[in-house]
């Protein structure tokens, strides 16, 4: 069994919480101004990207040792325009900068709310693509992933966390033009 702490319990982050659950883990839902220590060994970053900086900064040493899941795509809402990290970064990298001494891993942001929870899209099962540097912490997400019943693909190293942004942003722009729905999105044939 594993512990989890969630920031976040918007759709993704009770979403997400529903499937940490279900597969017989721990789970600690706190939102950006919660004053609760964090208690779990995974922490999810299930929050906007602009809120992550005062996350980090108001608990910097809380983090040390633990597994943090960034499922930000670092959107330019004003614009829709564009990622707001610098185009040779992502988010995840930046959260790696910041948090030195944790192990950081790219998850959950190819995919809306709605397929979390009915753990498909279309006719194919929800696919929760992953990237990061540490083999154990991947592997532990991995765990916890496939434990609430979806499937997992790894991209590679936490330098494919850029790619998978650029996916998120994709989908989510797709999803703003009603071009698809929120309750859709890619899905992966193997």
């Amino acid at each position: 069994m594993t512990s989890t702490t969630i920031f976040g319990n918007g759709n993704m982050g009770s979403a997400i919480a529903g499937i940490v659950g279900s597969g017989d883990n721990q789970v600690q839902v706190l939102d950006r101004d919660d004053s609760a220590e964090i208690t779990g060994d995974v922490v999810v970053l299930a929050v906007p990207y602009g809120e992550v900086a005062g996350i980090l900064e108001a608990r910097r040493d809380q983090f040390a040792g633990k597994v943090v899941v960034d499922i930000t795509n670092p959107v330019n809402f004003e614009t829709f325009d564009g990622l707001v990290v610098p185009a040779d970064s992502s988010a995840a990298a930046e959260i790696a900068a910041a948090l030195p001494e944790a192990k950081v891993v790219k998850a959950f942001n190819t995919t809306f709310g709605g397929t979390l929870v009915a753990k498909e899209v279309g006719p194919l099962p929800t696919t929760v693509l992953i990237a990061g540097d540490d083999a154990d912490a991947k592997s532990l997400v991995v765990e916890v992933i496939e434990a609430g019943g979806l499937t997992v693909i790894d991209a590679g190293a936490l330098k494919r966390a850029r790619e998978l942004e650029a996916l998120g942003f994709l989908q989510i722009t797709l999803a703003a033009g009603e071009k698809v729905s929120w309750t859709g999105g890619f899905g992966v044939v193997r």
